[in-house]
């Protein structure tokens, strides 16, 4: 057993550290005028890029999504973060993937360091030119970026990963989006290498294969993929990476929590991590907000008026009749649609009188001076949730012209009653936009509240989001403007009730189904959402 695994210092730990990090100042001095030579890829690649890992069980959604909040808005926990560090070609890889599949979390964020290499100096060009700067060194990573990024996963908030060029030694102008999620793998050669770093990681995981293995890997890997021939393989190995693996990651070792000999063929090894990560998970990620939770919530308001955040379409003969059309379950698609249409029209119109305003002078034909409104802000910006939020957008860009569009799909868990985000796409700077988030029916709140999540994780301000739906019950109202209370609500009716499958009642259907001619499965939910059909 104990080939298998080494513990270090007796112990498997979830955020202490072991006694020798108080020593580790960054490592040693600055980069040396000699060390490796460049490296052949032409790109970094974030190990989230796909955003599918598929295994022998099941498809896991590597790009993750945000873990859920609790009633407050708030991230009740953070993901449970693993630092995998070993030496180049020593599987740290294989055995990310490997304790993937064998943990059954469904989101999870693999991040690798070979996207944080530092832009280069000019002087650093040149030498990187001759095959003398020392890509293996501490000083060549952005160890605050790195640490940045990580901390805000760790938050369960978006982050931009850099992709760095290795052609150029620069960043592209592109970079990737990631999101939180229930766990995150960190993994590089120099994972353990700051001491901020180390400490946002719960588990220190170092992968222990023996040198010649790597090296046969190495010949291997720059032989097939790379075009060299064995004798420079062999000398830039004793030259270089064997040094540096000496010198700057295998005294690292001593930090790890656990080290695995022989990398991702160590089935005992990787079963007993994951057997680690799964008691951490459920010990402290709880789901603070299913349905019940949600329904908890909201029977503690039952009591209390509607908050002031809320504007409710004024109850004309008008919007009354075309409720009584649209409620009728006899009323036929068509007149379903037609009807929905104008209701979304009027409401569009509604939520477009929240807007920040400035009064702008302008003359008239008549030589005349009028004093009228202009919209003060930077755009407007659409959000629906998909996929009966999607049948919103023509009346919004009906009275909008020009807005740019944005599409969220959230799907309910049908074993935990956790929304989950299984889909997103988002406008470039969308952080500068007053954001209309579209959905039809809102009855928990609880896809409403992941979405405003979804966009307060791109820096879109709280203050600046309009939540406009068709229908809402009573408790969505409750739960959205409780968790988020500077967001403001519009909306053309409010139900008081949800039954024990939280459907709205008297409520609408299932308005998908009934707009795009669908068939409703038997536990549907108000709040579910389908695959979009484009």
């Amino acid at each position: 057993w104990h080939r298998n695994v080494r513990m270090r210092n007796r112990r498997i730990t979830g955020c202490a550290v072991g006694g020798g990090e108080g020593s580790l100042d960054r490592l040693l001095p600055s980069v040396s005028s000699t060390g490796l030579s460049p490296r052949k890829r032409t790109t970094s690649q974030c190990k989230s890029e796909p955003p599918l890992l598929r295994t022998s069980k099941r498809t896991i959604y590597t790009a993750g999504r945000p873990p859920w909040y609790n009633e407050h808005g708030t991230q009740s926990k953070d993901a449970f973060v693993i630092g995998l560090c070993g030496g180049s070609a020593s599987g740290k890889t294989t055995v990310a993937r490997k304790i993937i599949e064998a943990l059954d979390v469904p989101w999870v964020v693999l991040l690798s360091m070979d996207s944080f290499y530092k832009v280069l100096s000019p002087e650093e060009q040149t030498l990187a030119a001759s095959n003398d700067y020392n890509f293996d060194h501490p000083d060549a990573f952005d160890f605050d970026l790195l640490t940045h990024t990580l901390r805000k996963l760790k938050q369960g908030k978006s982050v931009k990963i850099p992709v760095y060029d290795f052609t150029t030694h620069g960043r592209q102008k592109e970079w990737k989006t990631v999101y939180g999620a229930s766990v995150i793998i960190f993994e590089g050669i120099m994972a353990f290498a700051d001491k901020k770093l180390l400490q946002l990681l719960d588990m220190k995981i170092f992968v222990d294969t023996d040198s010649d293995i790597r090296l046969v890997r190495r010949l291997r890997r720059d032989i097939t993929e790379r075009g060299r021939d064995i004798e420079g393989v062999i000398k830039q190995y004793n030259k270089f990476v064997k040094p540096a693996f000496e010198q700057y990651i295998e005294p690292t070792m001593r930090l790890a929590d656990i080290v695995v000999p022989r990398g991702g063929g160590n089935m005992v090894a990787i079963d007993l991590i994951v057997q680690h990560v799964h008691s951490q998970l459920e010990e402290v990620r709880e789901i603070t907000l299913t349905h019940l939770h949600a329904y908890s919530l909201a029977s503690a308001h039952q009591a209390q008026p509607l908050p002031q955040t809320l504007s409710v379409l004024e109850s004309t003969p008008q919007v009354r009749g075309m409720h009584t059309i649209i409620r009728n379950k006899e009323t036929s698609r068509d007149e379903f649609i037609f009807y929905s249409k104008r209701l979304m029209r009027l409401l569009i119109e509604r939520a477009l009188s929240f807007l920040p305003s400035q009064v702008h002078v302008v003359q008239t034909p008549q030589g005349e001076d009028y004093e009228g409104k202009t919209f003060h802000g930077k755009r407007i910006t659409g959000v629906s949730i998909l996929r009966a939020g999607e049948t919103m957008e023509p009346a919004l860009r009906a009275v909008c012209k020009d807005v740019r569009i944005g599409k969220i799909l959230i799907q309910t868990n049908q074993d935990t009653g956790e929304p989950e985000l299984h889909y997103l796409r988002l406008p470039k700077d969308i952080g500068e936009d007053h954001v209309i988030l579209m959905d039809c029916t809102v009855s928990t709140g609880a896809a409403a509240m992941m979405a405003v999540r979804v966009l307060l994780d791109h820096d879109v301000q709280e203050d600046k989001i309009l939540l406009v739906s068709l229908l809402m019950a009573e408790m969505g109202v409750h739960s959205v403007a409780y968790a988020f209370p500077q967001v403001k609500i519009i909306t053309t009716a409010v139900d008081k009730k949800v039954n024990d499958l939280f459907h709205i009642i008297p409520g609408i259907g299932n308005f998908g189904d009934r707009y795009f001619g669908t068939d409703a499965p038997p536990d549907w939910s108000d709040e579910e959402m389908d695959e979009p059909s484009y």
